[in-house]
């Protein structure tokens, strides 16, 4: 691939665009209630919102933030009848319909020249494909496999012998250590290291040895990493990312883990070695899994749970985690330790005072 040509392309910007209500109503397929020829300049929430913006109101709990608004127009629900100052526009999804609108007003996506930065190290051995970009200061190594439509950000590190598909967004400062396979249309975001030694030593004469990391990473199609997650090289065999699976920001995966296609998986979690997740899990933030478990297609783990054993499957909460209806039981009888307490001891002192 040349390095001629190498660039980004200049930002653009929708600050100029107006729109009018009868616009956005006919993009929004809404009921309008207001003047059509008002002007739109922006898209805020309820609480951000100024005159010429347009925002939206969807859950009752937020009635408050509504009746206090400053922005011009509200997408409604379909049967709001409340009333209030600022235009209305009655939709069947309220939220989908601002998110339409937002797309209209948002700068439009940073694209990337195809090329090779003059600064980056790419070693010859590498089979580069078509329109790929590499930014300043990436370093592909020896016998690296890079597909199609790819961006490779800045100082990113490929190691040798790896694999990306076509289509993928690897983001600045991104290490992707060797042999690690990765498929196609996924989106590595800054800080994350992929293909790290898992963490395996024995005790030997007394000293820590370190086990060999002789596995790889494998991350399938549609996949999406958050910045400073890591995701460790088996032992042997692979470490595996199915087809489909979203993980937030600061998670840890250790050696030879598979997440089942689907799965979503939220900011400060960590999952020990040898754990297989099933498909269309979700995991809400610091849970924390033990290794060596599996955990079931279609679970659902709550934050900050401690997940000790294998889980069949459904709702689970706490630490250790338990049925999600068990756990309320428990932070229920919590909650009413203390008038316990305060009963008995009245009980007591009455006992006292009959001298029994």
């Amino acid at each position: 691939m040349s390095r001629a040509g190498f660039g980004v392309a200049p930002k653009q910007s929708n600050a100029s665009v107006t729109f009018t209500l009868r616009d956005i109503a006919a993009l929004s397929g809404g009921e309008l209630v207001g003047e059509p020829a008002l002007q739109i300049t922006g898209a805020a929430s309820l609480g951000e919102a100024t005159p010429g913006e347009i925002t939206f109101f969807a859950n009752r709990k937020y009635i408050g933030l509504l009746r206090k608004t400053r922005a011009s127009a509200v997408f409604v629900p379909a049967d709001f009848a409340e009333p209030i100052t600022a235009a209305q526009i009655r939709v069947v999804n309220p939220a989908k319909a601002f998110e339409q609108v937002v797309l209209e007003f948002a700068l439009k996506p940073i694209t990337y020249t195809p090329g090779i930065h003059p600064s980056a190290i790419v070693d010859p051995s590498a089979q580069l494909g078509e329109r790929i970009s590499i930014q300043p200061l990436a370093v592909i190594e020896t016998g690296a496999k890079i597909g199609d439509d790819t961006i490779i950000g800045a100082a990113s590190y490929i190691g040798h012998e790896t694999e990306i598909g076509s289509a993928c967004h690897i983001y600045p400062r991104v290490t992707i250590r060797e042999r690690s396979r990765i498929g196609s249309r996924v989106i590595i975001h800054s800080g994350a290291v992929i293909g790290a030694d898992g963490f395996g030593f024995e005790m030997v004469d007394g000293r820590h040895q370190k086990i060999q990391q002789l596995g790889i990473v494998q991350i399938d199609d549609d996949v999406e990493i958050g910045a400073n997650t890591t995701v460790d090289r088996a032992r042997f065999g692979r470490t595996w990312i199915q087809q489909g699976v979203k993980i937030d920001n600061l998670v840890q995966i250790a050696h030879n883990v598979v997440i089942g296609k689907n799965s979503v998986i939220v900011a400060q979690t960590g999952i020990s070695g040898s754990t297989r997740v099933g498909e269309r899990v979700m995991m809400a933030g610091q849970v924390g899994i033990v290794g060596h478990v599996e955990i079931a297609d279609g679970s659902s783990i709550g934050a900050q749970s401690g997940v000790s054993k294998s889980l069949p499957g459904g709702v689970w909460f706490g630490y250790p985690a338990v049925p999600l209806a068990q756990a309320k039981q428990q932070i229920a009888w919590i909650h009413r330790l203390g008038k316990l307490f305060a009963r008995v001891k009245q009980i007591e002192k009455k006992l006292g005072d009959s001298g029994t």
